[in-house]
């Protein structure tokens, strides 16, 4: 029993040590070994004109490299997940940029993670579109009603943004999508007013879900004095100009990352497959700025001076990889840098990627602490309050016959399988989360009475300030000090 005992022990603690160490090397890669500070904050976020809703606190991880300082301010770049992720799905490109020297704030989206507000906050109407906005019509069939429950509406309407024209983003009986940024706006206006943040660098990058956030927030502070220099979109989806008002709004060089076998229609323009047909349609050729038989495949059209460079790099993967796909990752570490402007990020070759070997590592801890189970409990099993757990099997006669048992296990496994895409909505991402009282009050970093009426379109509200020039010097200190300090 002794010997037995000594034998767990020693498998246990081994796997523990290697788990450990695996942990501790992956965290030196997120931290490149000390010269990035990677801390957590919460937003307060807001909706109204006069901030009468407070719709609860909103959480993000920063990544900070030690050459960010007042005196010598770094680029800063917000990053927007998809729906069911959170802020960690964000890791391999919060990780380079910070390496490079880009202070990066990911943040936890309505509905996500462990910010507060539900996803009910981003706003619904009682329609939707089955084409991409502004290819769509009445006659056709392919912008109609919806109705049901508002957590169907919700979903159907994914893809509506805050900044469109009312005839997408409001309906008659006064719903409105709100914020389509999910809470990004907000998280933005912090990254621009943190002192060691050049306010004049700014970007944005969001994957799937996280692509509309991006698009509502470079659309939010667009004409502004800190509106992003660059867009990055992780699978997004395209619209036309004429479905938001191009005299108000404009979009800082624009890259989409597309992936070849992307399993959602939204990011493939309603089309069954992702080839150059797909390239070539009028669409396309819209984002692009050029015509059909000048449209390529990884190539950069228009000019990073102006704002207008556009590019769509084909990535041969699947949608869920796109994060951290090598390829689109590099390309978007040379986009940011060329938006940014000379000397802006140090000179670490794109193709120096160390995020992916932080991932594995942080699998193999997962798999060896779950092995460390079997070690675990069998040393439990020689304490005697857990003597009597182990049983001697059942005779035979009580076992089902060869073929029958599997009956049940097989429905046992259909239910689970096919119950949990719907179970999980059912608490996921609708409703607003309870109050906790748990939540780090970071005051340096904390949005006081930064808020966002209905539509972004609308008069007399902070965006619009700064949109007609004012300084945002004083924003700056609402972020920092709070109201009235």
């Amino acid at each position: 029993m002794k010997k037995a005992r000594t034998k767990w022990a020693v498998l246990l603690l081994a796997l523990l040590v290697v788990a450990f160490g695996a942990l501790t090397v992956a965290n030196a890669i997120q931290t490149d070994g000390g010269n990035v500070i990677v801390t957590e904050g919460v937003i307060d976020a807001y909706r109204g004109v006069n901030g009468e809703h407070h719709l609860g606190q909103m959480t993000y991880k920063l990544y900070t490299p030690k050459t960010a300082t007042a005196e010598h301010k770094a680029p800063g770049v917000l990053l927007l997940h998809g729906y069911q992720n959170d802020r960690e799905t964000n890791a391999a490109y919060a990780i380079e940029l910070a390496r490079r020297g880009v202070v990066v704030l990911s943040l936890d989206e309505y509905g996500h993670g462990f910010s507060e507000p539900g996803l009910k906050e981003r706003g619904y109407v009682n329609h939707t579109v089955k084409v991409n906005y502004g290819e769509d019509s009445i006659e056709a069939g392919t912008f109609k009603k919806v109705g049901g429950t508002v957590r169907y509406r919700l979903l159907m309407n994914f893809s509506n943004l805050s900044f469109f024209n009312d005839h997408y983003s409001k309906d008659e009986d006064g719903n409105a999508i709100w914020d389509s940024s999910c809470g990004g706006a907000a998280a933005y206006a912090v990254l621009s007013a943190m002192d060691n943040v050049d306010s004049t660098r700014l970007g944005v990058s969001g994957h799937s879900m996280g692509t509309w956030a991006g698009w509502s927030v470079a659309a939010a502070f667009a004409g502004t004095d800190i509106e992003p220099r660059a867009t990055v979109l992780q699978c997004g989806e395209l619209f036309r100009d004429s479905v938001y008002d191009t005299s108000k709004i404009h979009f800082n060089n624009v890259l989409l990352l597309q992936a070849k076998w992307d399993e959602f229609s939204y990011f493939r323009d309603y089309k069954r497959v992702v080839d150059d047909d797909l390239l070539k349609s009028d669409l396309r050729c819209e984002f692009l700025g050029t015509t059909a038989d000048k449209a390529a495949w990884n190539e950069t059209f228009g000019s990073f001076d102006d704002g207008s460079a556009r590019r769509m790099e084909l990535l041969y993967t699947n949608h869920r990889l796109t994060t951290h796909h090598s390829q689109g990752l590099a390309v978007a570490l040379d986009w940011f840098k060329a938006a940014f402007g000379p000397g802006s990020m140090n000179d670490i070759p794109v193709t120096d990627q160390r995020a992916m070997t932080k991932e594995w590592l942080a699998l193999l801890a997962m798999l060896l602490t779950l092995l460390a189970m079997v070690p675990l409990a069998e040393l439990l099993l020689t304490v005697p309050f857990f003597a009597a757990v182990p049983q001697p099997l059942p005779p035979k006669a009580n076992i089902k016959p060869k073929g029958k048992w599997w009956k049940g296990a097989i429905i046992t496994m259909l239910i689970a399988g096919l119950t949990y895409p719907f179970m999980t909505q059912l608490g996921h991402a609708r409703a607003a989360a309870p109050p906790r009282g748990d939540l780090p009050h970071d005051r340096g970093q904390r949005l006081h009475r930064l808020v966002f009426p209905a539509h972004f379109g609308d008069g007399g509200h902070l965006l619009d300030r700064l949109a007609q020039g004012e300084e945002s010097r004083g924003l700056r200190r609402l972020v920092r000090h709070g109201p009235g300090q």
